[in-house]
């Protein structure tokens, strides 16, 4: 490949530090959220033993889109396709370090062979949140109170909360006389009645098999459905932990698209934001009971991070210029490198992050176009003058004023 034809893979991206940045503002957030609700932080290897991932445990139609190969060893490998069924591992393998219930947060890039366009992407990050250990309807609304806080802080102020119960699903296909071995398909499809009209759902149910017959009484006892005493539970413990309950609705068809859910599911969608939902998840008790025999019950959400970082530039979420303290420190020429260098440390010291212009032959009116354009919010002048009187100029980038100040003055004058 040469110089004029280099790019990325599709669905794999370069961040350069402004797109950079703004993911690591998100993150901050993310994390600080999922610690202060008392979740601890957990690692997983890219690649994982290709038994592991596949065999039933996201669904045929999800697998295909797991990257598996053989390493030089000639081992069948894959490339992490989520951070729940990694997490199941490390609890069968780890059950006597770990005190039940464990919460834990993981974030990490996961891979997925999906048709790159608007919203997905082949590596993607994840950021999740699980309680293992628990099979308490409190569990739940815990996982669904920290992603709500989550929204909450990264700025957005409408969206849902969309809430199911599998169970409820599959007594809809039981009513229906679907047979058992037909659940989960036709469930998937059932799970796109938001995303496609319902004549094209009924058309894809038939085509899988469904009689015309069982698709009547499908949609029938979809009309009537109740919601069950489990999630009426679930709901009351999240409003007490304070997700608003204009906030939350009961969706009958909700299904989500893995197969190890057990029981409840849900699903965060932001209001005008049409890139998909931004966070689902819901129970799965039996997962790690089919990894390793060990019955631990679980539940957790997987934020999709990339569409909350788009959603968040759609609603202008981003801190803009003068937001926070970034100070440029100028070098006057090399007999000042060192007055300017013992500057900058003092700043840092002082916890204001400070950047020193890395080249003393550059002259000076370039180094303040290099501030404007990075768009610093301070810059620092140190010249012949200021270093016999202990003192330095100031700049503030944001208003277009200067000052001489002393240097024992500098930190006061600038920090927030």
């Amino acid at each position: 490949m040469t110089m004029k034809n280099l790019q990325t893979l599709k669905g794999f991206r370069d961040f350069l530090p402004d797109e950079a940045r703004k993911r690591q503002y998100a993150l901050n957030i993310i994390r600080r959220t999922f610690e202060l609700f008392g979740f601890e932080p957990l690692e997983t290897p890219a690649l994982e033993y290709a038994e592991i991932l596949i065999g039933g445990k996201y669904g045929s139609e999800a697998e295909k889109l797991v990257y598996t190969f053989q390493d030089k060893g000639g081992r069948n490998v894959a490339l992490r396709y989520d951070q729940t069924v990694p997490t199941a591992r490390v609890i069968a393998m780890y059950k006597d370090k770990l005190t039940p219930p464990f919460r834990r947060y993981q974030i990490q890039n996961v891979w997925r062979a999906e048709k790159p366009q608007k919203g997905r992407f082949r590596e993607i990050l994840h950021c999740d949140a699980d309680i293992y250990g628990s099979p308490s309807p409190i569990a739940d609304a815990e996982i669904i109170a920290v992603s709500y806080a989550i929204l909450k802080n990264l700025g957005f102020e409408k969206f849902k909360v969309f809430i199911n119960d599998r169970l409820i699903l599959f007594n809809l296909m039981n009513a229906a006389s679907v047979p058992t071995e037909m659940h989960l398909s036709a469930i998937q499809t059932l799970d796109k009645l938001d995303k496609k009209p319902q004549q094209e759902v009924i058309d894809e149910l038939s085509q899988k098999g469904l009689t015309d017959e069982q698709i009547n009484k499908l949609f029938d006892e979809l009309d009537k459905v109740q919601i069950s005493p489990q999630l009426e539970t679930v709901l009351k413990t999240a409003s007490f932990l304070g997700v608003s309950n204009d906030d939350i609705k009961f969706l009958p068809h909700l299904a989500r698209g893995l197969d190890y859910y057990t029981g409840t599911i849900f699903e965060l969608v932001i209001d005008g934001y049409t890139g998909g939902s931004v966070a689902g998840g819901g129970r799965y008790d039996n997962l790690i009971q089919a990894l390793s025999g060990i019955n631990v019950p679980a539940v957790g959400i997987a934020f999709g991070f990339d569409r909350i970082i788009e959603a968040m530039e759609q609603f202008n979420l981003f801190p803009g210029k003068g937001k926070g303290v970034k100070v440029l420190i100028t070098i006057f020429g090399k007999d000042y490198s060192p007055m300017s260098s013992f500057v900058a440390s003092h700043l840092r010291t002082n916890g204001i992050a400070t950047e020193l212009f890395p080249d003393e032959t550059t002259k000076l009116d370039k180094q303040l176009k290099y501030a404007n354009k990075k768009e610093f919010s301070w810059v620092v002048i140190i010249g012949p003058n200021e270093v016999k009187r202990d003192e330095v100029v100031i700049k503030n980038l944001n208003t277009g004023t200067q000052e001489s100040v002393k240097l024992k003055e500098l930190v006061s004058k600038i920090k927030p």
